[in-house]
């Protein structure tokens, strides 16, 4: 099984900043694209953010842009999202997936999954 492990979730204040890792169990995230996904409860999953393998394509979603930043670390095999400036509306559970090379603009085309870390930003 591929599998990828999700850390660094937590509470947070509003305004209040967190770290996610995304680190693959017994494989490289060398040559995958790797995306940042989010689900509140009763609400879609929708993406958040993607990284290709190179490090040379990212994408953020409107809600995210200027206070989250995505960016990899192949030698330690890890994929971050930085998240500052945390709004109440960003708790959900974050999940990373991965891709092929390159971003797709199809969340079914991510095969590989985390099991997710929860955000909760709340005073």
């Amino acid at each position: 099984q591929w599998q990828l492990v999700e850390s660094g979730g937590g509470l947070v204040q509003p305004g209040g900043s967190l770290r996610l890792s995304c680190a693959p169990s017994g494989w490289t995230l060398e040559y995958y694209a790797i995306a940042w996904f989010r689900q509140a409860p009763g609400k879609e999953r929708e993406e958040v953010s993607c990284i290709d393998s190179s490090g040379s394509n990212m994408q953020y979603a409107d809600s995210v842009k200027g206070r989250f930043t995505i960016s990899r670390d192949d030698a330690k095999n890890t994929v971050y999202l930085q998240m500052n400036n945390l709004k109440p509306e960003d708790t959900a559970v974050y999940y990373c997936a991965a891709h092929s090379r390159y971003c797709s603009a199809y969340m079914v085309r991510y095969n590989y999954w985390g099991q997710g870390t929860q955000v909760t930003v709340s005073s």
